[in-house]
């Protein structure tokens, strides 16, 4: 068992520092649960002493009576994933007595990866492999490591409109430390490069200045020349492919990437960036069998507590990458157990435990099996009624206007109107004195909206910055529909309950936008 540094609060709690007697392995006890779930992450997960909650308002306990529609942020443990995470606990704890946890975590890691395996029904996928990690921007740096080149020829990283992707996400493409602290407890220098610039990030706009959709048509071309003209300076490509985004965008257009890699061949490796993970499971097919990596976490739909990541890798591509050598500076972010067999990225790592992750993942999947157990036909009845009904208040009242989407076309992989093409994600801005002709609230109110809306314990997803009007910063809150709100509509029989409370939550942003006009904070 390799011992991590004894600083490391999330590598400490999993079994470092250890006594060693007459060969014989003492552990020191396992903390709380509730300290556990923020442990193995990056700051992020930082608790604020005084409040016991993230940055993003979520306690590691349950909290039932929050009306949370912000699990495009972030959302707080129910009290099923609270006991599925609980119980798990106490098996570790168990295991204490009789081996390293080291072998612990290994085997429930394997455990972990059958399990998701088959409730997201990719089980008979043959060759299919899957890689853990602390968070979506994680696996992002992960598969940017595993695709990187040299410093005189380096990978090409596409990204279309980074700022509805995770905010440390163009940190991690290019090879950079994204926070602080890194998954396995590690202080690091949050900007700095952890290797030779194997990887180069170019960023393309899927929005206008004013946050309006740009014709899809400019987006592709210009997709399509960044592309060649690293190919011709034989350069390897990663396209992500966002689907969906903070504001339930796909970004590219389907048509495009499946055109792009139809073209390039090998020389393309196209990563769909699901850590929304708003995916259907014939959805989530469609894209391995087009020969995608797929990444997809815990904690957005699932709404699993923060943050959870698993990186899908279709056969055709890990026997590309799974001889790849990593640079040490992944070390920090992942241990030897969180790869499957026959990776040499996973035997160049330590034996480190992180439970934390291990147990968010837990309480995830506790939703993700309530989730499954539902008809799809009924999950596609309530998503697109909840669509529906939100959908059409946003446009009704004018102190309201909705941020420009498109529908969720798949049809470019094969894939239908299953219930993933209802959208999940209802992003709109703030208007100010409607009646008058007034504009939008500003960035900065619409943070004081959301703060104050936690503070009457409504939560929404917090405000994405999507472009200028007005000569000012404006941004979107976000509502949001999830597989738990989806459940318990089924559960309790009452499929009007999670919209009447959807509008609840509308008339308290409302509200709250009345009053800091009246009040001039605009």
């Amino acid at each position: 068992m390799t011992e991590a540094p004894s600083r490391s609060p999330s590598i400490e709690s999993a079994g470092v520092p250890v006594r060693r007697v007459a060969h014989e392995v003492v552990q020191l006890p396992l903390p709380p649960l509730q300290v556990m779930l923020a442990e193995g992450g990056d700051t992020r997960l930082a608790l604020d002493p005084m409040t016991n909650r993230s940055r993003y308002g979520c306690p590691t306990t349950p909290d039932p009576g929050v009306a949370d529609f912000g699990s495009a942020t972030a959302s707080i443990i129910s009290p099923g994933g609270f006991a599925a995470a609980k119980a798990l606990r106490q098996q570790l704890a168990e295991a204490d007595a009789r081996e390293p946890r080291a072998v612990t975590y290994a085997r429930e890691i394997d455990r972990l990866r059958g399990d998701l395996k088959n409730l997201c029904g990719v089980q008979d996928i043959g060759g299919l492999d899957l890689v853990f990690a602390a968070s979506g921007t994680d696996l992002h740096l992960i598969v940017a490591e595993l695709v990187s080149g040299s410093a005189a020829a380096p990978t090409v990283c596409i990204n279309v409109e980074s700022r509805e992707t995770g905010s440390g996400v163009p940190a991690a493409l290019s090879g950079r430390h994204f926070s602080g602290w890194t998954a396995l407890g590690a202080p690091v220098t949050e900007g700095d490069a952890f290797g030779g610039g194997g990887t180069e990030l170019i960023i393309l706009s899927a929005r206008a200045h004013d946050g309006s959709l740009r014709p899809a048509g400019e987006v592709e071309a210009e997709l399509n020349a960044v592309a060649k003209t690293a190919i011709d300076a034989g350069r390897k490509v990663l396209l992500t492919v966002t689907d969906a985004s903070k504001t339930g965008l796909i970004s590219p257009g389907l048509e495009a990437v499946v055109s792009l890699r139809e073209r390039l061949g090998e020389r393309i490796e196209v990563l769909v960036d699901a850590c929304q993970f708003r995916l259907s499971p014939a959805t989530l097919r469609a894209y391995l069998g087009h020969g995608f990596m797929v990444a997809i976490t815990g904690s957005k739909f699932l709404t699993g507590p923060t943050f959870s990541g698993a990186l899908m890798v279709p056969v055709s591509v890990a026997e590309r990458l799974r001889a790849r050598l990593p640079r040490a500076g992944l070390r920090p972010y992942s241990a030897r157990a969180e790869w499957p067999a026959g990776w040499v990225a996973g035997a160049a790592l330590t034996e480190a435990v992180n439970y934390g992750l291990l147990l968010r993942w837990e309480a995830a999947l506790s939703e993700l099996r309530a989730f499954r157990a539902l008809p799809e036909s009924d999950v596609d009845v309530a998503a697109r009624g909840f669509a529906n009904a939100v959908e059409a208040r946003l446009d009704a009242d004018p102190r309201f206007e909705r941020l420009e989407t498109r529908p969720l076309d798949r049809s470019a992989i094969g894939v239908g109107d299953g219930w993933d093409a209802a959208p999940t994600v209802f992003s709109f801005m703030l208007r100010h004195n409607p009646a008058q002709g007034g504009g939008y609230l500003s960035l900065a109110a619409h943070q004081d909206v959301y703060r104050g809306l936690m503070s009457q314990r409504v939560r929404l997803g917090q405000p994405v910055l999507c472009g200028e009007r007005d000569r000012r910063p404006i941004s979107a809150l976000r509502l949001c529909n999830s597989a738990r709100l989806i459940a318990e509509c089924a559960a309790s029989g009452d499929a009007a309950a999670a919209v009447g409370r959807a509008m609840t939550a509308l008339d308290a942003a409302a509200d709250a936008a009345e009053a800091m006009s009246r009040q001039g904070r605009i």
